[in-house]
């Protein structure tokens, strides 16, 4: 796995003077769902680079056993939960809250773009990708909705651009997932707002890392991919889970307190509507 990412901001010019932009993350605390490995887990690390203290999740408790025995510093714990299961949701925040004694940040990390191709979906796998992509987060944001509201918190949810529009050979399933997933993160931020709390989703393109998609087809057939890049994305190169995770970070910062019900995108310049 990469290194744990520490984020470095040079000075950020605000109205006639400058000043130091810092994330402000020391002594948070932070809940992200699905980071024993991926994305996710660089997230997790990242927020631990920052000060924060973080809570990795996942369903696999083995998994789970080896992200605690790699972290060499900062306030880790480890909370296993099926959060597809409401009951194992409010599981998992409740042993937050009560190893930290607070929840601050929520990340919806708990996501899969596998699946049947287009025009081979069953019900049975309507409601498989349905349940990973879309109800695994708004379990948790109803499960950690209170606590989030003790402490004016925020909610980051990890989408994908094909919720944005037609990625050629996406299966439907996930698509539609991601797109109903960017419907509730827009939808659901007034009600949220009441209550102090933002919330947001980041739409990553072509991520690779370990046992990724784009791990598995550029181990494949790298030419094809490079080609791809070249022909779709403005920046020509697969983006890491460090450049998703830094803007996350950001987006959970008070540095973002003025953003909620937003989309945004880190795809390289891949997506054109």
């Amino acid at each position: 796995m990469p290194a744990p990412f520490a984020t470095t901001w040079g000075r950020l010019r605000l109205g006639r003077g400058e000043s130091d932009v810092q994330l402000q993350l020391q002594g948070k605390s932070v809940l992200v769902t699905g980071s024993s490995k991926g994305i996710g887990r660089v997230i997790a690390e990242a927020f631990l680079a920052e000060g924060a203290e973080v809570a990795f999740n996942g369903r696999d408790a083995d998994d789970l056993m080896r992200v605690a025995a790699a972290q060499s510093g900062g306030k880790a714990i480890t909370v296993a939960g099926d959060v597809v299961q409401p009951d194992q949701a409010r599981g998992v925040v409740e042993r937050v809250l009560a190893v930290f004694g607070k929840l601050d940040v929520l990340v919806c990390n708990v996501g899969s773009g596998r699946s049947v191709p287009p025009g081979a979906e069953t019900h049975e796998e309507w409601l498989r990708v349905f349940e990973l992509n879309l109800w695994s987060t708004t379990n948790m944001v109803e499960a950690g909705r209170h606590a989030l509201a003790t402490s004016g918190g925020a909610i980051v949810c990890i989408s994908s651009v094909c919720g944005l529009e037609l990625v050629p050979g996406a299966p439907l399933t996930y698509s539609a997932a991601k797109a109903a997933l960017n419907a509730y993160v827009r939808g659901i931020a007034r009600p949220l707002g009441t209550d102090g709390v933002r919330i947001n989703a980041v739409a990553p393109g072509n991520i690779l890392f370990d046992g990724s998609v784009w791990h598995k087809k550029f181990n494949e057939n790298a030419a094809a991919v490079e080609q791809m890049l070249a022909r779709d994305v403005a920046l020509a190169k697969l983006g890491t889970p460090q450049d998703v995770a830094n803007l996350v970070l950001w987006l959970a910062s008070p540095v973002a307190s003025f953003c909620t019900g937003s989309i945004f995108v880190a795809d390289g310049g891949q997506v054109h509507s």
